[in-house]
């Protein structure tokens, strides 16, 4: 398809290379000392010529330099510490010479962004966070001269503004740094090489930026300078021959420690010593470090500020206090519905939200002069106006969300609060969080991904697709809205207006936080993991080597006769929370927290026992906030798990993308059927009373029904998903599906989330008016079951 993201991989690994060279390159020509060892206007010829592919025009001082980074990347691995030597004595330069590495970014991320209650808060400190991760800190580097962070490109007059901030607290920083230093600056961190003096002093104004920004935000850096050699070859002691190599890892690998190190032995020895020893290590004794420093430990002879102490706000009893975390309140904005009191922390927030939403209107308030530092926000793009572009530039996608070619850019704004996403829903009033993160990246990056050209690949990538995921989701099951009864003090003048109905809190890395219309949450929650994998699989190396692949009858419970294997190696789990409008938000997003973690943990299982590579999807739906007085995973086991013989489950959560398209189906033809709820409701109360009292009762109900719903039933239900593990049985499970753990059988049931997803279940016919405006009044769900 012509938005394939992945459809750049086959030129990426090349790209990446040629970026790391003259990274490396700069680095070696800068030197060790904190000006450069030959003029800067020669470094800059170098890099100029190297983009260009000129290496001919390459200044003739700088060539080796040049030559050193491109034989950096021919050198084989050795296989005993004699080759590791010789690598020392044939190229002197590479164990002479030093390179920068720094690693940071925020940390405590939902700390900062969820204190606050209000939507527009919200977005406005994830808008801000996204921001710094994405412009300001690439910003240092000049990279609004690379195509590669096409978001400072177009901020490049904001960019200029950060450059002049760099320079006046980090005099020397700015010109010692290029685009091509970045690895990577996604998912809230940044990872870049640097001229080795310059370590201490990049880290610094990381941890220094996100503070200026956003005054109470935490944030992280760390910096460590690293010979050439072991940008290839992981971790080497000062004195070589005292470095434990893979002669020492083949006598010990059985040992404890060394295989709390290393692994467990599994295959060939070599391979598994090589994916640990590699420039993965160092990125590794960073992350430790970054560790360290997050939790207020200072190095020993490291003369960087200390991070022992978070921002401190001063505060009397007599002053206005904000409405979040009672900070002193500055200022009184009587144009905002409730004449809010705001402290400098909470206005940015609020401005910074308002500004990503492109809500110029109401922003009168904010008079710069009266904030600290005369701060204003500056370079605040909406995800919407990303997705706007997204379907500007793919017409199939378009097509999808809008049928009825409504004017995207002059009629649809962004939803502005809860309500008007609630008001998009079908039943009106509710939303769904939709909380999504990728499976295997770790693993696969510890046994994978072994370069800094392999690192920063695997970063463009893994981002772009799951941008792309998402904008394809949200196009393929959602349409403008225009809102409808919905005119009260909070939304005054908004009644008739069209919107995008939903709101992006957040897209980093392989991080997904949305809220969209309740009845579609599930649909989207699929289609996200399946684009996720579907974008992925461009890359060849990501695929599922053949002989892994295992038989779906073991890992689905919906018809495994129809399920396809899952072929690529990383994927998607989501946790999806549908609820009230009115839900405080700081609380809907710790029980989708749990949901996703719930899911993430059956994926696990699921490889670990049957090789899935799949995504998985975890659901609750809570109808009024006091459902939940615990965690999610108590109250399944205390109220949803019958402990008699043999033991009940009442719920079939979580389940695997194959499954989830299937329950969608089975409420859909229940939906379609118009089957009696209040005998849902009845079939679901007995399910308590035990599992042969469940069974016969279901069995009464049924042989009541006309005979066209019982044929239903049986197609769309029984035989989809409560069929006999045993083909040879050929009894009755029905309500119940047969689960086989720890040599013990276990009955569940979708039941009840066939019962709770009812009234969010559209037939075709109604899905088909509401793509195109025609639904007038949707029904509520209110007193439901």
């Amino acid at each position: 398809m012509d938005d394939m993201p992945g459809k750049q991989s086959t030129n990426q690994p090349e790209k990446s290379e040629q970026q790391v060279i003259i990274a490396i390159a700069w680095c070696l020509a800068w030197g060790g000392q904190r000006q450069p060892q030959c003029p800067l206007s020669t470094l800059q010829q170098m890099v100029q010529a190297l983009r260009a592919g000129k290496r001919d025009q390459v200044p003739f001082e700088v060539r080796s330099h040049v030559e050193n980074a491109r034989q950096l990347n021919q050198l084989d691995y050795p296989k005993t510490l004699t080759d590791l030597k010789a690598y020392t004595e044939t190229y002197p330069q590479f164990w002479q010479s030093q390179i920068g590495l720094v690693y940071g970014g925020a940390t405590k991320i939902k700390q900062y962004v969820f204190e606050a209650a209000k939507l527009p808060d919200i977005r406005g400190a994830s808008a801000l966070l996204d921001r710094i991760n994405l412009v300001d800190l690439p910003a240092f580097f000049q990279a609004e001269q690379s195509s590669r962070f096409r978001q400072c490109q177009d901020a490049a007059d904001y960019c200029d503004y950060v450059h002049v901030w760099l320079e006046q607290d980090f005099p020397g920083l700015s010109q010692a740094l290029i685009p091509e230093l970045i690895i990577y600056s996604t998912g809230g961190n940044i990872l870049a090489f640097c001229p080795p003096a310059y370590g201490h002093d990049l880290a610094n104004a990381i941890e220094k930026r996100y503070t200026q920004e956003t005054l109470t935000a935490n944030s992280c850096a760390v910096g460590d300078r690293f010979r050439l050699l072991e940008l290839r070859f992981g971790r080497l002691n000062d004195s070589i021959d005292q470095t434990n190599w893979y002669e020492w890892y083949q006598k010990n690998r059985d040992r404890d420690l060394v295989k709390a190190y290393y692994g467990k032995p599994d295959g060939d020895a070599f391979e598994q010593f090589q994916s640990r020893k590699n420039f993965n290590e160092l990125v590794t004794q960073l992350a430790i470090r970054f560790n360290q420093r997050r939790a207020g430990q200072d190095m020993p002879g490291e003369e960087r500020p200390t991070r022992r102490y978070p921002p401190m706000l001063e505060t009397h009893p007599y002053l206005h206090r904000d409405e979040t975390e009672r900070r002193s309140a500055v200022q009184r904005a009587n144009q905002l519905p409730g004449k809010p009191w705001f402290s400098d922390v909470l206005a940015r927030k609020r401005i910074a939200g308002q500004k990503s939403k492109r809500d110029n209107q109401n922003t009168a308030w904010f008079d710069r002069a009266n904030w600290l530092d005369n701060w204003e926000p500056e370079s605040l793009e909406s995800w919407v106006s990303r997705f706007e572009q997204f379907l500007q530039t793919h017409p199939n996608w378009v097509r999808q969300y809008n049928p009825n070619n409504q004017q995207l850019e002059e009629n649809s704004k962004e939803a502005r609060s809860l309500r008007e996403i609630g008001n998009a829903s079908i039943p009106t009033g509710f939303v769904a969080y939709i909380y999504a993160d990728g499976n295997n990246m770790g693993g696969y990056i510890q046994k994978k991904i072994k370069t800094p050209e392999a690192y920063q690949s695997f970063s463009d990538e893994v981002s772009k697709a799951t941008e792309y995921s998402v904008y394809r989701a949200l196009a393929q099951h959602l349409s403008p809205h225009q809102l409808k009864g919905i005119d009260d003090a909070e939304t005054k003048g908004r009644d008739g207006k069209w919107i995008y109905p939903f709101e992006i809190l957040t897209i980093g890395g392989d991080d997904v936080l949305l809220i969209v219309p309740a009845h579609k949450a599930l649909a989207i929650a699929q289609t996200l993991s399946k684009q996720f994998e579907q974008i992925l699989l461009e890359d060849k190396n990501l695929e599922v080597p053949t002989d892994e692949l295992q038989p779906q009858k073991d890992i689905h419970r919906y018809r495994p006769d129809r399920a396809t294997a899952s072929c690529c190696q990383l994927s998607m789990s989501v946790g999806v929370l549908i609820t009230a409008e009115d839900t405080p938000i700081y609380y809907a997003e710790k029980l989708v927290s749990q949901l996703l973690k719930s899911a993430k943990k059956k994926a696990k299982q699921l490889k670990e026992n049957f090789k899935y590579y799949g995504g998985t999807i975890d659901f609750l739906v809570m109808k009024s906030v006091t459902m939940l007085s615990s965690s999610i995973e108590d109250f399944r086991k205390s109220g949803l798990v019958i402990e008699s013989k043999p033991k009940l489950k009442l719920y079939g959560a979580p389940y695997t993308l194959h499954e989830i398209g299937g329950l969608l189906e089975t409420a859909k033809a229940l939906k379609e059927a118009d089957f009696p709820r209040s005998q849902l409701y009845q079939i679901r109360s007995l399910l308590e009373q035990g599992k042969h009292t469940a069974i016969l009762n279901y069995r009464y109900f049924r042989v009541r029904l006309a005979e066209d719903k019982q044929s239903l039933l049986q197609n769309e239900f029984e035989n989809a998903w409560c069929q006999p593990k045993n083909p040879n049985n050929s009894g009755n499970l029905a309500p119940w599906m047969s689960l086989l753990s720890a040599g013990e059988t276990t009955y569940e049931t979708i039941w009840r989330e066939l019962v709770d997803l009812y009234p969010f279940t559209e037939t075709t016919q109604e899905e088909q008016s509401h793509r195109s405006g025609r639904v007038d009044s949707p029904t509520t769900a209110s007193g439901e079951g």
